[in-house]
């Protein structure tokens, strides 16, 4: 950020400060050897136009009068070029303290306060010095417009005396300049912004999310019924628990023979042949 606001600095004041036009225009006398057909007026930075003048024919004897341009506009103009000035050599000294210097900028966090206090002062700075050079550039567009020095001209006020507009001053580079101050005013107050934050007197203003509840691991079901299963030794019947179980008893396996008596291995079965007969 401190490298395009010295560069919008730089283009606001070398529009302004390094300005300089000129208008023409003709003063066609009665007396065609006394006119004087082209005049040309020139002006420039600081814009102090009551010093400015020019030579133009009286129509009566073969003399010239000075003509001065009306206004003082040097006020507006300078204090707008001081301003871009002062901000580009602050911008260059932040960059450089924001690359070398760092540690030493967030040192009890005195260097972004320091910070945020010069740069709300430079905002409002470029508003105050771009609205009243807006107000100047427009007083020396009309100090400087032909037809309005035509009209204070006394020699072209006589009859016979014929004065025309020639060329019109060339002022894009002044708008240009205004432009230029507006956008550093709202560079500025972007800056104003993120400076703000690393200030950290946005922090009691922040609001958190709530933590977000731990998510509990869904159930194995494979796992849980393979435990709820019926373990090795528990009596089941085929069909209840969806499979076949064997049943055990104490005395052993053994099942009902046709003859009504338990056949297993035990403690009830018989011990021999003749026993069972």
């Amino acid at each position: 950020r401190e490298e395009v606001s010295y560069l919008f600095a730089i283009f606001a004041f070398a529009t302004c400060g390094s300005y300089s036009g000129e208008f023409r225009l003709s003063v066609e006398c009665m007396n065609k050897s006394m006119s004087d057909l082209n005049i040309e007026v020139e002006f420039g930075y600081p814009f102090r136009l009551h010093r400015v003048y020019f030579n133009a024919p009286d129509c009566k004897k073969h003399e010239v009068e000075k003509v001065f341009l009306m206004g003082d506009y040097s006020s507006s103009a300078e204090f707008f070029v001081t301003i871009a000035v002062f901000a580009f050599l602050y911008s260059l000294a932040a960059m450089v303290v924001y690359l070398f210097m760092e540690n030493k900028y967030r040192e009890n966090n005195k260097g972004p306060m320091i910070d945020f206090v010069i740069t709300a002062v430079f905002a409002f700075m470029w508003l105050v010095s771009s609205c009243a050079w807006a107000k100047g550039l427009s007083d020396v567009k009309l100090a400087t417009d032909p037809d309005n020095v035509i009209e204070g001209m006394a020699v072209c006020k006589k009859e016979g005396n014929k004065c025309k507009d020639l060329q019109d001053p060339v002022t894009s580079g002044l708008n240009t300049s205004v432009v230029f101050g507006f956008l550093n005013l709202v560079l500025w107050m972007g800056n104003l912004w993120f400076v703000f934050k690393e200030t950290g007197w946005s922090t009691p203003f922040v609001k958190y999310p709530p933590a977000a509840q731990e998510k509990q691991p869904a159930p194995d079901t494979y796992a849980d019924s393979y435990n709820q299963g019926p373990s090795y030794g528990q009596q089941d019947s085929y069909g209840q628990q969806g499979g076949y179980q064997p049943e055990y008893s104490q005395q052993g396996y053994g099942q009902p023979d046709p003859y009504g008596q338990q056949v297993g291995y035990g403690q009830g079965a018989p011990t021999s042949f003749s026993n069972q007969m």
